[in-house]
This record gives C-alpha cells, sequence and structure tokens, in this order.
C-alpha cells in the first residue's frame, strides 16, 4: 500500500490539467472582482453552479428543447454547445457530444457520492456545468450532461 499510494496521487495530479485546478465547489475560485457574473443567477442555478448540486432529473427546461442555436454559460454566457452536437441520451439531462471549442470547458475529478466521475466547468467563471462520460455517440464517444440551469439558449434567429 505505502508503495501504491504515491502512484495513485501522482495519476491523480496529474489527470487534471494544471489549469483545471479548482479548489472546492463554492464559487470562491472567481477574484472579489468577478464574483459579480453570478448575480444574474436565481437560487437553484447559484446551488447548480456555485455549489456542484444537480437539478431533478428530467426537470430541466432545455432537456427536450429542438430549436437550433447555441447554448452559453448562464453565468457569464460563455458559448459552450451547438446544437447541431445535441442527443437524446435518456438520461434526464441535456446531453452534447461535443463542446463548440476545445477551450469552452475545463475539467476536473470528482470524487464525491463514492465514485469517480469528470466534472465539466465553463472555462470563463468555472461555474459547475455537469459530467462528462465516455458512453456518448460518434464521432466523440462523449456525452456532456449538462444541467439545464448552468445553461442559456440563444436561438440561431438572433445570433
Amino acid at each position: 500500500m505505502k508503495v501504491a499510494l504515491p502512484f495513485l496521487l501522482l495519476f491523480l495530479s496529474v489527470s487534471c490539467n494544471k489549469n483545471n485546478k479548482v479548489q472546492n465547489k463554492k464559487c470562491v475560485h472567481v477574484t472579489k472582482a468577478d464574483e459579480s457574473v453570478f448575480d444574474n443567477l436565481d437560487d437553484e442555478q447559484k446551488k447548480v453552479m456555485c455549489g456542484g448540486k444537480t437539478e431533478k432529473p428530467f426537470s430541466g427546461k432545455f432537456l427536450y428543447n429542438k430549436d437550433k442555436g447555441i447554448y452559453t454559460c448562464a453565468a457569464c454566457n460563455n458559448p459552450l454547445f451547438s446544437s447541431s452536437t445535441k442527443f437524446d441520451s435518456g438520461s434526464g439531462w441535456p446531453s452534447f457530444f461535443e463542446q463548440i471549442d476545445s477551450s469552452a470547458i475545463i475539467t476536473r475529478l470528482d470524487t464525491s457520492h463514492g465514485m469517480e466521475r469528470i466534472e465539466i466547468l465553463c472555462a470563463n467563471c468555472k461555474g459547475h456545468l455537469g459530467h462528462v462520460f465516455n458512453d456518448g455517440p460518434d464521432p466523440t464517444g462523449l456525452r456532456y450532461c449538462v444541467n439545464s440551469a448552468s445553461l442559456n439558449f440563444i436561438p440561431d434567429s438572433i445570433n
């Protein structure tokens, strides 16, 4: 066990990009000057985006949205997903197989609830979005499972 522990710690330290380090699930990773980005959120959105909570399955306002457009971060409006990558995963949350840009989202290891998952956060404001799993469709094989509470939607008619 003494030999395995250093290797485990090394694995965990390199498995998350150093830019993705967020100390906890509070919005303390945002500087005081930037905290106002979360002021426009309602209580449910703050619980999700700042507290890492998950909305109830099949309850989110964007789960069944089939309109064409762009999904952005509810706090800072950073573009996150295109509707062209949205699919019905049957999970109860909006799911996407690809982020809009490789720098739109950052990840970190989430070991809460006795399991290992990869948490996704807005790269701009570090608000909690949901998790990404390796059981999505082609071409990426990824499933970004996102809380509607952490999203805004801009229809193509406005873009």
